[in-house]
């Protein structure tokens, strides 16, 4: 998704949605122009149709015919504007909008947010580029064009002797070069909204009304498997555009607040996280369709009826996942040209962590239903399993590891493992002679639980010396469930860990997250034919793989896919929950 930008040298504006591909450049060719009007009810009128490029079946017979490649990301023109400025020596700056990890020497690897400066655009997926003395190929859809072409890399504004700012730079009368810089950035907020509203209402009106009008060819089920919840998603932004322009100061746009506006949908935006959720989903029903021709020439239909730009259904699918992080971009954008004593300073400020928080929560909620599949695939390894399934009442593996507990009466000691979700501790056996393999024992129900530290000594309770113990003490019973581990940072890492339990049960219930029944059952459903076909599910990193490829000094020839959500942010720690799970049960058979 590129910005609005705007370059001195030449009258060009690069409009993300309406005429975007997948680099993030116009699309100024197509391979055809077709006007068709669609009646009031949204149904083609085949007669003007007809007029024009000749009946609906003549369209697919021309398909079928001419060498048309479905998705293929369409012309360029932009793009040779831009070999143009840069064969006439002036300097194109792009932003980093994922991380880009490669393992090829002749490939540049970037963080999200790093400023890169583009020295060769002419191949629309690969562009060659520079960060400081490193060059190398990178996926121009990884990467926006830069607001400010004409921004040095140091921060604006410009210093002078004493520390005061240099107010020589201005454009025009009375504006500063930030000003001018926050009046580009509220354009391209701005204007990328109103492209995006029509992205929206394109598939909205383009695909879903046409495809519901063929019952022969797509369910229902099919159609929110393919569009999610899309048309949700156009309706929140329509309400979030008007709110935009009601804020958009038209004659200073850069006196323009709106901030506020963040503010206000914040909790609106987080629909996106069930949208983003089911994209992979999407991506793979979309792959199995256009297998099909009849499918790949209807969908192309669709586009050209509508007027769209020339690039597959799943690239209009991906715009939504991109816009979401792109609004923590464009607010960190905006903050660093908004003054102190600026009106809108304080809730830009706001708005940018309120922003980053709604990515982050997104985030973690793909990360929680992708867990899910695990966690059905652990249970299904343990034998002589008793009671609900863990999902019905668990999300999350918080922690796991091998306890001593002590049981009443005789105060017996037994060595167990523990497997710690968000609402309940799961007890199982190790097999005597295989260790791999686990049996089912008990679980203690975590919400009815206060934990006590124990001193080393002699307890009361039990009667027994104990050292690095800790009580689970239920409040409504008075039942007491004794552990010790084995050294005392194994003890400080559960009571650790019992802490984060609760924390996650609390935020999952401020943010209302949950899993529907229906993804439960198909985590258990597919835990069961794994485990019956004796072939456990291989952990595999759905939606975004890592190009394995050959050094070589060319061009590369595929494109990686785009992350979800990759912003600027500190990497999770890598987790060794599952590692240990792996170890302990029988994954490897």
């Amino acid at each position: 998704i590129t910005s609005a930008v705007a370059f001195d040298i030449l009258p060009l504006k690069l409009h993300p949605f309406s005429q975007s591909t997948p680099t993030g450049l116009d699309c100024v060719g197509w391979k055809r122009r077709i006007s068709v009007p669609v009646i009031a009810d949204g149904a083609l009128d085949k007669t003007a149709l007809t007029d024009d490029v000749g009946s609906e079946e003549d369209l697919y017979e021309d398909f079928r015919s001419s060498n048309h490649r479905y998705g293929h990301p369409g012309g360029g023109g932009e793009q040779l504007a831009i070999n143009e400025l840069i064969s006439d020596g002036s300097v194109v700056y792009a932003e980093a909008l994922w991380d880009h990890v490669t393992m090829d020497d002749q490939e540049l690897g970037f963080k999200a947010g790093d400023v890169i400066e583009v020295m060769d655009a002419t191949n629309k997926e690969w562009w060659w580029g520079r960060i400081l003395d490193s060059e190398g190929w990178f996926p121009a859809s990884f990467v926006r064009l830069r607001v400010n072409q004409d921004e040095p890399m140091e921060d604006y504004p410009l210093k002078v002797e004493g520390g005061k700012e240099d107010d020589s730079r201005r454009f025009g009368m009375g504006q500063t070069t930030k000003d001018q810089m926050r009046t580009n950035v509220i354009n391209e907020i701005i204007s990328t909204e109103r492209d995006y509203i029509k992205h929206l209402k394109d598939i909205c009106e383009g695909y879903i009304k046409q495809c519901r009008k063929r019952a022969d060819m797509f369910t229902e089920e099919q159609l929110k498997t393919i569009f999610g919840n899309i048309e949700d998603i156009y309706r929140c932004q329509k309400k979030f555009v008007k709110a935009l322009e009601k804020k958009f100061n038209k004659d200073h746009p850069h006196l323009s607040e709106v901030g506020s506006c963040f503010l206000e949908y914040q909790t609106e935006f987080q629909i996106y996280s069930e949208y983003c959720n089911n994209h992979p989903n999407a991506c793979m029903e979309l792959s199995r369709l256009t297998k099909v021709n009849k499918y790949v020439y209807f969908f192309e239909a669709c586009r050209l009826l509508q007027k769209m730009i020339d690039i597959s259904l799943d690239g209009f699918l991906l715009t939504p996942v991109q816009k979401i992080c792109k609004y923590p971009l464009q607010l960190a954008e905006l903050l660093k040209y908004t003054n102190p004593q600026h009106r809108d300073f304080k809730d830009v400020e706001a708005a940018l962590n309120a922003m980053k928080n709604v990515a982050r929560l997104i985030n973690e909620r793909k990360r929680r239903l992708e867990n899910i599949d695990k966690i059905a695939q652990w249970q299904s390894s343990i034998e002589d399993w008793e009671g609900e399934d863990v999902l019905v009442r668990s999300s999350e593996l918080i922690y796991s590891g091998e306890l001593a507990k002590i049981s009443h009466p005789q105060a017996k000691s037994q060595q167990r493992m523990f497997f710690l979700f968000d609402h309940q501790l799961v007890c199982c056996k190790k097999d005597l002679l295989r260790r791999d393999i686990l049996y089912y024992k008990s679980r203690i129900n975590m919400d009815d639980m206060e934990i006590l530290d124990v001193e080393d000594g002699k307890d009361k309770d039990f009667n027994i010396s104990v050292k690095n113990a800790f009580k689970l003490h239920c409040r409504d019973t008075e039942e007491v469930h004794l552990f010790c581990a084995k050294k005392p940072e194994q003890k400080q890492r559960w009571l650790k860990a019992f802490e984060n339990e609760r924390r996650q049960v609390q935020l999952d219930q401020e943010t209302g997250f949950s899993i529907t029944e229906v993804q439960k059952k198909q985590a258990m459903l597919n835990a069961s034919k794994q485990h019956h076909a004796g072939k456990p599910k291989a952990v595999t990193r759905p939606y975004y793989d890592f190009l394995m490829r050959q050094k070589h000094p060319t061009l590369p020839t595929t494109l990686p896919q785009q992350q979800v959500f990759m912003l600027a942010e500190p990497k999770r720690k890598p987790s060794n929950f599952w590692q240990n799970i792996s170890r302990l049960t029988p994954f490897r058979k």
